[in-house]
C-alpha cells in the first residue's frame, strides 16, 4: 500500500491511498512537491505527519478508513492485520497502536 502526496507547481498537491491491496509494504511516496506542501496534505488528509526527510507516521484507523471501502481482495482485513501484527513487531508501531512509522520515498511517475 502506498499513500502518495502529489502534485506539482500548477496543481494543488493532494493525498491518496494507492495500491490498496498489495499489504506486503507500506510507504509514503511523494511526487513534485515540497517537504512543506507534503507536510501539510498529509496533514490536512489526516493521514499523518512528518518525523523528518525520511520518516513519515501514517495514522492507522484514517489509513484504513480511506483504503479498505476500496479493497478488491477477499482477505484483505485479514491481510491488513497482518501487516500491522508485522509493523508491531518490527517495533515501527506505536505504543497505542495509533501511527505507523513508514519510509518516505519519490514517487517515479506520480
Amino acid at each position: 500500500m502506498i499513500v502518495e502526496v502529489v502534485g506539482g507547481r500548477e496543481e494543488h498537491p493532494e493525498a491518496r491511498v494507492v495500491d490498496i491491496d498489495n499489504l506486503t509494504a507500506l510507504h509514503l511516496a511523494l511526487g513534485e512537491v515540497t517537504d512543506e506542501e507534503a507536510a501539510e496534505v498529509l496533514e490536512r488528509a489526516g493521514l499523518g505527519r512528518f518525523q523528518d526527510d525520511d520518516i513519515a507516521f501514517l495514522d492507522v484507523a484514517a489509513l484504513r478508513a480511506a483504503a479498505e471501502p476500496r479493497a478488491t481482495a477477499p482477505d484483505w482485513a485479514t491481510r491488513w492485520d497482518a501487516m500491522i501484527a508485522h509493523a508491531r513487531s518490527d517495533g515501527r508501531l506505536s505504543a497505542d497502536g495509533a501511527s505507523v512509522q513508514v519510509a518516505v520515498e519519490s514517487a517515479a511517475g506520480a
